[in-house]
């Protein structure tokens, strides 16, 4: 049995399937299957129940029969909608270029602070860097997804979005470093790199893929990586260190989905 880290939450590794395999299966997926399939990943029965509830009640699974009248779950309009957004960063495959910055302005009244800080706490999940007080920056091509977001949050009225380029004082790339912890997001790429490069590196020396062992690799790996790119927003190579690991672990990602993406769909599929 794996062991299920803090990083791999049950109720994390369900919405990965569900990002992965689920939302392209036909029909709801039933109750039965999704213990199957987590389990292959080190989550027992109980685990996966109550994540599904709670993932239920926040919108995001929704109860269906399937045709034989099993009970199972299927994804929400609004999940599939995260999901959609989510491909974007999540499979990008080559480094972004730099398309100029967008900016986000927020004016919350006092007799509303609460949803200032879901505000900050939610541009700061999409990426967003803090450029100066209330005032916050992303590359510009996270416009869509973060109107997406805001708007689904019904937080859009408090919000204006400018769209630029910087112009000084200060080098860009020493702009960056100031409105990014680089470091934090260095080490969350190491991180990755630690834990998935080795897992390359073996099947990478193996003639064989097979199914449950791609499954297994793969939802680890996808699991892992899928917060990546919100944590790093894909800033432009060009303003970072000359030793930035994203590259690296961004092909370490790509090489495994590659590989084992579809081999383990064939055990998803029962």
């Amino acid at each position: 049995m794996i062991n299920v880290s803090e990083q791999h939450a049950p109720r994390s590794l369900i919405v990965t399937f569900y990002g992965a395999y689920g939302r392209f299966m036909s029909g709801p997926v039933p109750v039965a299957e999704l213990i199957r399939l987590l389990a292959a990943v080190g989550v027992d029965a109980p685990s996966v129940r109550s994540s599904v509830s709670r993932l239920k009640r926040r919108g995001l699974l929704l109860p269906a029969r399937t045709e034989s009248g099993a009970a199972g779950y299927e994804l929400s309009a609004e999940a599939r909608q995260l999901m959609g957004d989510g491909d974007r960063r999540i499979y990008a495959a080559a480094p972004p270029g730099d398309a100029g910055w967008v900016l986000a302005v927020f004016s919350v009244p006092e007799s509303e602070r609460q949803k200032r800080h879901v505000l900050r706490s939610r541009l700061a999940r999409l990426g967003f860097g803090t450029a100066a007080p209330g005032v916050w920056i992303a590359p510009a091509r996270l416009h869509e997804e973060t109107e997406h977001t805001l708007r689904r949050l019904r937080l859009d009225p408090y919000v204006d979005f400018f769209r630029g380029e910087h112009l000084g004082f200060a080098p860009t790339a020493e702009a960056v470093a100031r409105w990014w912890d680089l470091s934090a997001i260095a080490k969350e790429h190491e991180g990755f790199l630690h834990a998935h490069a080795p897992v390359l590196h073996r099947w990478e020396h193996r003639p064989d893929t097979p199914p449950e062992d791609a499954y297994r690799d793969y939802l680890l790996a996808l699991d892992s990586w899928r917060h990546l790119p919100y944590t790093d927003p894909g800033l432009p190579t060009h303003l970072l260190p000359p030793d930035w690991p994203g590259a690296h672990s961004s092909r370490v990602f790509h090489d495994l989905h590659t590989r084992l993406r579809d081999a383990g769909a064939e055990f998803a599929d029962g």
